[in-house]
Parts: structure tokens; C-alpha cells; sequence
């Protein structure tokens, strides 16, 4: 097994629950954005997750990203919205754009969790325009599924994470030496 690093930021506690099941499975070291060491040359994979914001990586974990270099990286995200969505997919885009030189995106998974209720509550308070998207129906409709994540299937899908990406990091390795000899 190989020595994992799992560095996470969370305000609602639903990208901890993904970061702990991750760590669990992993033997993982595991640490808030804020505490993350800015040496990760003891670890082989590093798994970054972080709430999504505009569309994007929060922002405690934002300026964290470009210091991750030349390393296999996890990428997992929880968000309010549907993780096969155009906008859950082009936040993965994002945060590996954000990464050091070097990385390479080894997997990434998302999950849907409960929106910050003070941002709910904030956009009720700004937003009175009927005809507002957050506002619709749909979307209603949409943060009261999210409200019941992640649940217990999420987090199964998060520890049988680990074993994909280790299967994938040596296939990865077994190309890469095949390729060196053949040169």
C-alpha cells in the first residue's frame, strides 16, 4: 500500500466525512487545509477535497493547490449539486489547473452534501426575484436531496476509492517501466 496524505477543507463537515472514510481505508495521514504540511515528499498519493465554491475549489483550499507538485494526486469534492453534472465535472477541471507543476490527476470523486445553511439563508435574504434559478423549484427541490448527503452508499464509494487508485497507480508504474525499457 502505498503512504497517502489526505489534506481537506470543510465548514459543513461533508468533505470531513469523505476525508475520514478516505484516510480510513488509506492508513492515511490526515489533515485540515490549515494544518497541511508544505513538505508531502513522504507520501506517494496526496488526496485533496474541498467544498465547492462558484464553481471552483473553496477558498481556504485554493491557495493550497499550486504547493502540491510532482505527485499522484486524488481529487474529491462534495457539492450541492449532482456529481454528473457539467458543473460538479468543470470544477475537477479547475482545481487540477490550480495543482503545482508536476501532478498527476490519478482519479477524482465527488459527492453530494447539505448546502451551508447560511448561504441558503443569505440567498433567500438577496434574492426575492421570482424568476431567481436558485430559487426554482428544481433547485429546492435539488438542496433538499443534497441535505440527505453524503450518505452511508457515499461513503463506501469513497473508501473503495483507495484500492482503485492503487490499482491504477501500479498499472500506471507497470506502463511507465514497460515504456523505459523499450527506449
Amino acid at each position: 500500500m502505498s503512504k497517502w496524505c489526505v489534506i481537506y477543507s470543510s465548514v459543513t463537515g461533508n468533505t470531513k466525512m469523505i476525508a475520514e472514510a478516505i484516510a480510513e481505508e488509506a492508513g492515511a495521514d490526515i489533515f485540515k487545509v490549515q494544518e497541511a504540511p508544505e513538505d508531502l515528499s513522504a507520501y506517494d498519493i496526496i488526496a485533496v477535497g474541498y467544498w465547492l465554491r462558484l464553481g471552483q475549489p473553496d477558498p481556504m483550499m485554493m491557495p493550497y493547490l499550486p504547493k502540491i507538485r510532482n505527485k499522484p494526486v486524488v481529487l474529491f469534492q462534495t457539492h450541492g449539486t449532482e456529481p454528473t453534472t457539467e458543473h460538479a465535472i468543470t470544477s475537477f477541471a479547475r482545481a487540477g489547473h490550480m495543482l503545482g507543476e508536476g501532478c498527476d490527476i490519478l482519479g477524482t470523486f465527488g459527492s453530494q452534501g447539505k448546502v451551508n445553511p447560511k448561504l441558503l439563508e443569505k440567498r433567500v435574504k438577496v434574492n426575492t426575484d421570482p424568476d431567481d434559478p436558485h430559487q426554482s423549484k428544481e433547485n429546492r427541490e435539488r438542496r433538499a436531496k443534497a441535505a440527505t448527503h453524503p450518505d452511508a452508499e457515499d461513503i463506501a464509494n469513497a473508501r473503495a476509492l483507495v484500492a482503485k487508485m492503487e490499482k491504477k497507480k501500479l498499472q500506471r508504474e507497470k506502463y511507465a517501466a514497460m515504456r523505459a525499457v523499450k527506449k
